[in-house]
């Protein structure tokens, strides 16, 4: 990997960290729909991202420039440990998918008794707007709102045709499938974009350690005949 690779690298950091502070300025009351990670918003996540690869991508590039072993070799490290830990995440992910969807189903239900109250408008808008766009009704179906209600009723996103008190109608106006399905079969109708990209990030990966380390054994020669 050249220089000019390092730099690609640190600006694809900017790049990210650039939408996060975006999204997290212009959309700040879209947040997650987990009640338990509340902070777990695509803003924060896209800025935290940004934030350690640019820190990465800097170490690399001055490393790579100055020839210098000590910032070589942290920046082969911190590669090698994200580039583990995503392996890890992804072995993880497949052996224990059944308690991860348990999980997730159960945790999506608790924000749901969040929704439309005082200082959760992001878990309220986030919610309004899967409804809306996926055409779906609470997170196994649409009785799920009854419990959050006390009462045969749904949030006017679940309505058909919006209108405002729409929810108090005939059931027969509201979607009725539900949301953590539908959101879950359009994951895996991408299922081949995510997995190319996926494979695309981990080539790159690996593409720095190998090109990092092999600057650093130069410089380790170099040094050593100038010794």
């Amino acid at each position: 990997m050249d220089i000019g690779n390092y730099i690609v690298y640190n600006l694809g950091g900017c790049g990210i960290l650039g939408v996060g502070v975006w999204l997290s300025i212009t959309q700040g009351n879209f947040a997650t729909l987990s009640s338990s990670l509340p902070s777990l918003s695509a803003a924060n996540l896209l800025i935290a991202v940004g934030s350690i690869i640019m820190v990465i991508g800097c170490l690399g590039c001055v490393g790579a420039v100055k020839e210098n072993r000590p910032l070589l070799l942290s920046f082969f490290i911190l590669l090698l440990m994200i580039l583990l830990l995503e392996i890890l995440f992804i072995i993880l992910f497949f052996a224990y998918q059944d308690e991860i969807d348990l999980y997730a189903q159960s945790d999506l239900k608790k924000g749901l008794q969040l929704f439309g109250t005082e200082g959760n408008i992001g878990l309220t808008n986030a919610w309004s707007i899967v409804q809306t766009d996926f055409r779906c009704c609470g997170v196994n179906n649409h009785t799920d709102w009854f419990h959050v209600y006390n009462a045969t009723r749904v949030p006017d996103s679940c309505c058909l045709e919006y209108s405002d008190n729409c929810g108090l109608e005939n059931p027969g106006t509201w979607w009725t499938a539900p949301c953590y399905e539908r959101v879950k079969g359009w994951l895996q109708e991408n299922l081949v974009a995510l997995w190319i990209f996926a494979l695309c990030t981990a080539l790159t990966q690996i593409l720095g350690l190998v090109f990092s380390m092999t600057i650093f054994c130069h410089a380790v020669k170099v040094e050593t005949f100038y010794a």
